[in-house]
């Protein structure tokens, strides 16, 4: 069996067109796709950081009613204390006693009214909470549901293309291995180069087939005889004839 280093000039040329032939149905099946399998990603990153905002509004809240449960059982033991030092009112022996429970009476007032206060103005956080964890929550219903959407959509173009794709990727893999290495690495980085993939081309018309500027008459001659290597001078894409470029298919 011959060696890559053994094909001739046109034999690496029809291993280039078929590689380019078998990628450029590949780069069909990836516009059919379009861009729906980067909106898939960026939804479910989307609803992921909301689903974590939700968390952390729902944390909030959490801690908003421990803290409102707290104060609600200080003013309890407030009003106890209060019910405790009125009962010893009664039975003060002096003055000086008398002033200090009545201090003592007057400061759990105080907390009380304190307590009140904070659960007030937990209850205005709190109601501010409930109002964003259900904006949260109508959010990722919204973004779940055209996420659904997108994916059902991708879904059934991955149905559809699934075993065509796959059959290219198997030729692209076997047609890659048929190319010599470093005009392997040439077509690879030509074709990195530009959004069309293109990276052997036919002149046609006279013209490269990827930015159509004028190929010369002695230009076409040389790649009508497919004896070396010849790229645009242009775009840098590598030009065949186009008769050899029809003669090719990927099947």
């Amino acid at each position: 069996m011959a060696t890559v280093k053994d094909f001739s000039v046109q034999e690496k040329l029809i291993s280039l067109i078929t590689l380019q032939k078998i990628d450029s149905k590949l780069d069909e099946i990836r516009i059919l796709k379009g861009e729906l399998p980067m909106e898939v990603a960026d939804l479910e990153d989307e609803v992921h950081g909301l689903q974590n905002r939700r968390t952390r509004i729902e944390d909030e809240i959490n801690g908003i009613n421990d803290f409102i449960e707290q104060k609600k059982q200080s003013i309890v033991e407030s009003q106890e204390l209060i019910a405790k030092y009125e009962k010893q009112s009664n039975n003060v022996k002096n003055s000086r006693e008398y002033e200090a429970i009545t201090k003592e009476i007057e400061m759990q007032h105080l907390e009380v009214k304190l307590a009140e206060k904070h659960i007030k103005d937990a209850n205005e956080e709190l109601h501010d909470k409930a109002r964003k964890l259900e904006n949260a929550n109508k959010n990722i219903t919204n973004k779940e549901a055209i996420l659904n959407e997108k994916k059902a959509e991708l879904e059934k173009i991955i149905v559809d293309t699934e075993k065509e794709e796959t059959h290219y990727n198997q030729l692209s893999t076997e047609a890659r291995t048929n190319v010599d290495e470093r005009l392997l690495a040439s077509y690879q980085r030509i074709r990195d180069n530009y959004r069309n993939g293109l990276a052997v081309v036919p002149v046609e018309r006279d013209a490269c087939g990827g930015c159509f500027n004028a190929v010369p008459p002695q230009r076409q001659s040389e790649i009508k005889q497919s004896k070396k290597i010849i790229v645009c001078e242009n775009c840098g894409r590598i030009l065949v004839d186009s008769d050899l470029n029809d003669s090719i298919e990927a099947k």
